[in-house]
């Protein structure tokens, strides 16, 4: 049977990735900052949202389509921005860009993708968004910017909530390193993963796809602490799109970025894998909400593990929702088939929901 077949919700995706993949890849994915407190305390206050319940309304017709930014997508949630995905599974980038064509979803590449970002957008058909990071003095961040733009991305993503990167002991402990490099340790570990070596061998080493041109490298250490309100501004001056800022966890800091001409703010605590001590984003999205009033686009990331999960978020304030990492696990548990059965997961949970709180459609963003 395949390994896809095994996969009836996020749980089970992560289980079966955690028995394939590496122990140096699985706790990369899986880590987070400190003794991963913050990621605990995220589920527990996911866990304490709760949906209202209603009986005898028609919920036969159920749309999970919505508007985004003037566009249709058929699902309220899309792929977040993930680094070197794959490692997750030869291939993964490009199967997130397939989901996203055949979805009209977002899929948001990361700087650090292991594909370059001419390669998704393209076999995205356009549904893709880019998302940077801030590096050193910035020479190199605003050419890949350029090059999102040439591309033909209408939307830039800024991440702004990695000054430094955060300290995941998992990662330190396995020696994770990027770009990725094989010691003693780490081949032992490969060796004990033979179906993941093989296939990533005879797939050559997954790199940072998006470094690769003249004159310039990247540092995943080195640090983003530059990076100020001129800088956004700078890229507000360069970017013609859509402009969205990631990581957001401050009504102070989001009420400034909407008067700063940002089209969109994405409530993130980055899956808690920056700052252990921080807010739960939950906590940050609704008092954010209020501040910014009903109309502004606000979107959602970090922690969500089901369909039923996105649409509290949805009910509660945000206007579009992000898997992350589970859609990793799915990819490397089955593959590509591995990464559509989640995603019909996801989307009968959120259907499911729907009907159980008498809802038949979605509010625009």
């Amino acid at each position: 049977m395949p390994a896809s077949d095994h996969i009836h919700s996020a749980e089970d995706a992560r289980r079966l990735a955690k028995r394939r993949l590496p122990w140096m890849v699985f706790d990369y994915i899986d880590g987070a900052a400190g003794r991963e407190t913050g990621i605990t305390r995220n589920r527990a206050v996911l866990d304490t949202l709760t949906l209202r319940p209603r009986i005898l309304r028609d919920v036969s017709q159920r749309s999970l389509s919505t508007s985004l930014f003037g566009a249709t997508s058929e699902r309220p949630f899309g792929i977040a921005p993930m680094g070197m995905c794959n490692l997750s599974c030869p291939g993964a980038d490009l199967m997130l860009a397939r989901l996203a064509r055949d979805f009209k979803v977002p899929h948001g590449v990361s700087t650090v993708a292991s594909t370059s970002l001419e390669k998704i957008i393209e076999v995205a058909e356009g549904h893709a968004w880019f998302q940077i990071y801030f590096s050193g003095d910035g020479t190199g961040t605003f050419k890949l910017v350029e090059r999102a733009r040439d591309a033909g991305y209408k939307t830039l993503v800024v991440t702004v909530d990695v000054p430094e990167v955060g300290r995941r002991p998992r990662e330190l402990r396995r020696g994770f390193k990027m770009p990725f490099r094989i010691g003693p340790s780490q081949f032992v570990d490969f060796a004990m993963h033979p179906r993941w070596s093989i296939s990533t061998l005879l797939n050559g080493r997954p790199d940072m796809a998006n470094f690769q041109m003249p004159g310039y490298s990247f540092d995943r250490t080195e640090s983003r602490a530059k990076a100020d309100w001129d800088t956004l501004a700078r890229m507000r001056d360069m970017w013609p799109g859509t402009l969205v800022v990631k990581g957001v966890l401050d009504v102070e800091d989001a009420l400034r970025l909407k008067e700063s001409g940002t089209d969109a703010i994405q409530v993130s605590s980055h899956g808690a894998r920056q700052l252990e001590s921080a807010p739960t984003p939950v906590e940050a999205l609704l008092a954010i909400r209020k501040a910014v009033g009903p109309a502004y686009p606000l979107f959602f990331d970090s922690g969500l593990r089901s369909g039923e999960d996105a649409l509290k978020l949805l009910v509660h304030g945000a206007d579009f929702c992000f898997f992350g990492r589970i859609l990793q696990f799915a990819m490397a548990a089955g593959g590509e088939a591995g990464l559509r059965q989640l995603w019909s997961v996801l989307s009968d949970e959120m259907s499911i929901a729907m009907a159980q709180t008498g809802m038949t459609g979605l509010r625009a963003a």
